[in-house]
């Protein structure tokens, strides 16, 4: 293989950003699924949990699509770091006695890049890309008048050149309405399954079992190291801080334990006016990168649709600030 195949490689398998004092980091691959989707939750900070009500809770808890009334729609874009793309879309729809069915696409992507090598540094004249793709079938339905429950079963597809790696995983929710002060006790678990690992073509290779002698090659493979995927657990409180005709102000606390990083709290808010114009922070605590999150939205009936237009701001100490946009539909 090139070496720049090997080093994008490198990237798949491992996080780009962690602590080095921590003994986990590294140990899970499939990092594109850590990646936020949704500008109205980014702009929480992800301490979303609770508060996430339409199509894109598939992509956070599950449970949350159990809030849509008939049909939602969400599309989301972010340009990662000036140099990835990721996009996703969702469609929940509710079925009557029998509970809410989503559906979430996430593609994360990159540009064609040249291949290098070590007698080609400054490029061979071909170029490789790398793909990554979630697919998440949802389920979420009130089990009792305060307690909700969901599940999602996802398809986990990485491609780096011809080289690729599939399989499947779970999303479990539940949310507990506690009827004192609208306060909300949301779980997840996220990415719950077995190791993936890579294969394709370019992994073949031609073996002389002892060299010193005159022998047929014989046809053999390079074998990648399994990985495992970034299982992560979840718990949120959810509150409304105080609620008006004209005013509501909302807020979450997640504690959140991944597998291969630091436990940490993160915060988030959002402010609603007239029931139209929301703003949001959030504030991730022990991360050395990402702090904090703004983001605003606006949500408006035209005709019997609810269009939600979001917008988050992502800031980062080393890496590039990312901009997220999202747009909803609920009919």
């Amino acid at each position: 293989m090139s070496a720049c195949l090997k080093r994008w490689l490198f990237f798949l398998l491992l996080p780009a950003i962690g602590l080095a004092q921590n003994p986990n980091l590294g140990t899970a691959g499939a990092q594109f699924l850590k990646i936020p989707v949704g500008a109205a939750s980014v702009g929480l900070g992800g301490s979303c949990i609770g508060l996430t009500s339409d199509a894109s809770a598939v992509f956070w808890n599950p449970v949350g699509i159990s809030a849509v009334k008939n049909n939602s729609v969400h599309f989301s874009h972010l340009r990662w770091f000036g140099m990835f793309d990721l996009n996703s879309v969702a469609l929940v729809h509710h079925f009557e006695g029998i509970g809410h069915v989503g559906l979430g696409l996430v593609v994360f992507s990159t540009d064609k890049m040249e291949i290098t090598t070590e007698t080609q540094p400054n490029g061979s004249g071909q170029f490789f890309d790398a793909q990554d793709m979630a697919f998440s079938l949802s389920y979420s339905r009130f089990l009792t008048s305060n307690f909700s429950a969901g599940v999602s079963l996802k398809y986990i597809y990485q491609r780096i050149w011809d080289e690729t790696a599939g399989g499947v995983a779970f999303d479990i929710g539940t949310k507990f309405f506690t009827g004192y002060h609208n306060i909300i006790l949301a779980m997840t678990m996220s990415n719950f399954g077995p190791d993936l690992q890579l294969d394709g073509p370019n992994l073949a290779i031609k073996h002389d079992g002892d060299p010193f002698l005159n022998n047929r090659l014989t046809p053999a493979r390079y074998t990648t190291d399994p990985y495992a995927l970034p299982l992560n657990f979840q718990f949120g409180v959810t509150a409304d801080l105080y609620q008006s005709p004209f005013f509501t102000l909302r807020a979450e606390l997640d504690a959140v334990h991944p597998n291969d990083n630091l436990e940490h709290l993160q915060m988030g808010g959002e402010a609603l006016f007239w029931g139209q114009l929301v703003l949001r922070a959030g504030y991730k605590f022990r991360d050395d990168d990402e702090k904090l999150n703004l983001g605003a939205g606006i949500k408006s009936y035209l005709g019997t649709y609810l269009i939600k237009l979001d917008y988050a701001y992502s800031m980062y100490e080393i890496l590039p600030d990312v901009h997220f946009i999202s747009a909803g539909f609920e009919f």
